[in-house]
């Protein structure tokens, strides 16, 4: 009988991801703070969980644990917000109760190296880069068998350029000639997917086939959807995430896993997420 998943945080990419798995007699829990959001996911069972409680005790034991919280943004006073990373704390009352755990982490751990892949050990230099750091390692030295998946910017329907820049959201750093690289998120979920019932170990780099620079990819958006292309801004003017220089080669955990890019580009990407 296929494994059963526990999926901790069925936001973005774990309501995708228990899309996939869901059906063929799987049994598969995910949770959210809101379970009547998950109520459209047939063949799911909905938990409530609030990761900012650190109240693990009622979560439902199964074969496979894939935890898909991010660093969260708790907000101290009315003009400031803290960065807070569950994950550790979180694993110390969870392990034990999965055989393997699947943690969904960020190819930010890799700081400012410029070019990655699976032989590339993590660099981490800011704050949220450090927590995130963190929590790989208590995931790898938990009582579980584990694998880290390290995903580029994550885009699919409903997020990424083709959203932001027709809202005026996105910006561009200088020239835009930094690299960027990407992972559908339906690439993302299949991968997931097969590791589920894969016993691939250690931690490796997600992305499509094709790193491109920022101009590139938003002049390929606004074009394709007849939009202005962005401004220019300076660095200091971009969220973290945005200010990286990064090709990252994802294809090692893709082959080990044998799943095939369903979107290897932007250019393919882009356009089914916008039905077009």
């Amino acid at each position: 009988m296929s494994a059963s998943v526990l999926i901790l945080g069925c936001g973005y990419t774990g309501r995708r991801i228990a899309e996939r798995l869901a059906g063929h007699g799987r049994r598969i829990i995910g949770t959210s703070r809101d379970p009547q959001k998950l109520a459209d996911l047939p063949g799911v069972e909905a938990v409530a969980f609030d990761a900012t409680t650190d109240d693990a005790g009622e979560l439902p034991v199964a074969d496979v644990l894939v935890y898909s919280i991010p660093t969260l943004r708790i907000e101290a006073s009315p003009k400031e917000q803290r960065l807070d990373e569950p994950a550790p704390r979180l694993v110390e009352r969870l392990q034990g109760r999965y055989r393997r755990a699947i943690y969904i982490s960020t190819t930010g751990v890799y700081g400012a190296q410029e070019n990655v892949d699976e032989t590339t050990s993590i660099a981490p230099t800011t704050e949220r880069q450090r927590l995130r750091a963190a929590a790989e390692q208590a995931f790898q030295e938990a009582d579980w068998q584990s694998l880290i998946l390290r995903p580029a910017a994550i885009y699919g329907p409903g997020r990424g350029v083709q959203v932001a820049l027709p809202k005026g959201q996105y910006k561009l750093v200088g020239d835009g000639g930094n690299f960027v690289s990407r992972i559908h998120v339906d690439d993302l979920a299949a991968l997931v997917a097969a590791a589920v019932d894969s016993d691939l170990t250690g931690a490796y780099p997600v992305a499509d086939a094709d790193p491109s620079s920022s101009r590139d990819i938003a002049y390929f958006v606004a074009d394709l959807i007849g939009c202005p292309p962005p401004e220019s801004v300076e660095l200091k003017d971009v969220s973290e995430t945005r200010r990286s220089n990064r090709r990252a080669d994802g294809s090692y955990v893709f082959g080990k896993l044998g799943v095939e890019l369903r979107y290897p580009s932007f250019r393919q990407g882009v356009p089914a997420s916008l039905d077009l």
